[in-house]
């Protein structure tokens, strides 16, 4: 699908933060009309550090096409029920993170679009030409990236603004793939959080164990551990090629040994509800 043409009204909540900064260096660089929103007194110095202008919340939302909330997951509930209400009709609310969207956690409005985004990040498998690619593992400044998104209305102008944004925000961008609200927490965290960041995690701690415990030299363990790695993930996940049969016996053992015989279990939505309590500081999600 390519993008719109199209420029929108952006309004940027939490500009100065992580996020904030990230997308608003993005968006800098296009023709859309951005409004920069930022209520903590470290995050308005670095939003006017850059070199952009603060504006008001209530200003920056009243007539804005598309509001990014860069805020973190805790503060979607109370912010969502300050702006919402402010929001014209037809206005679309971008949060990028599912979890308190799908947790049912942020104020609604009937005439007002709910909408998630999240970047993919530069794949493992992405061909880099140049050192700025390569340093880029998070994607958003040099190296390209896909972006997931949903959007809980079924105008097409409304999916338009949002892959425009989200193209924007993420740039740059080679595909955003659509999908629904619950599907994409699905993906994250259970996909990528639950499983590929722990195992990242996981790895770390073995590289740990075998310098620290068993005393391999550090820069031994380091070289054979991530050219394994990419092996692995080349092998696992695209077939290049074949394991050998001496590893795949290994591979059984480390099954046997590190992973449960039930832990698909994860991907059932009541384990998902647990997960995104757990996430959010929640008793529980109610459906």
């Amino acid at each position: 699908m390519t993008a719109t043409t199209e420029t929108y009204t952006i309004a940027v909540v939490g500009a100065g933060g992580k996020m904030g900064m990230r997308v608003s260096n993005n968006l800098v660089k296009t023709a859309h009309s951005v409004r920069y929103v930022e209520n903590s007194p470290a995050g308005r110095e670095r939003t006017i550090a850059a070199g952009r202008e603060l504006t008001d919340a209530r200003d920056a939302v009243a007539d804005a096409d598309i509001v990014v909330l860069a805020v973190p997951d805790l503060a979607l509930g109370p912010v969502t029920a300050e702006l919402v209400p402010q929001l014209k009709s037809g206005a679309i609310v971008l949060t990028l993170d599912p979890a308190a969207a799908y947790a049912g956690l942020l104020t609604t409005r009937d005439d007002v679009v709910q909408a998630v985004a999240h970047p993919c990040h530069p794949s493992v498998f992405l061909e880099r030409t140049t050192k700025e690619e390569w340093a880029d593992t998070f994607g958003g400044i040099a190296a390209p990236q896909d972006a997931i998104a949903a959007v809980e209305s079924d105008d097409p102008v409304h999916r338009e603004i949002v892959e425009a944004t989200v193209r924007a925000i993420y740039a740059p961008v080679v595909d955003v793939h659509f999908v629904t609200v619950k599907q994409l927490a699905q993906l994250e965290p259970t996909l990528v959080e639950t499983v590929a960041c722990m195992i990242g995690s996981l790895l770390n701690e073995a590289l740990d164990e075998a310098i620290h415990t068993m005393g391999v030299p550090e820069a031994a363990a380091r070289s054979i551990l991530y050219g394994h790695t990419q092996v692995a993930l080349a092998n696992g996940l695209r077939g290049d090629n074949p394991f050998s049969d001496a590893c795949l016996i290994a591979m059984d053992y480390g099954r046997e040994s590190i992973i449960k015989d039930d832990w698909k279990k994860i991907f059932r939505d009541d384990e998902l509800d647990k997960n995104l309590a757990r996430m959010l500081h929640l008793d529980h999600i109610e459906r």
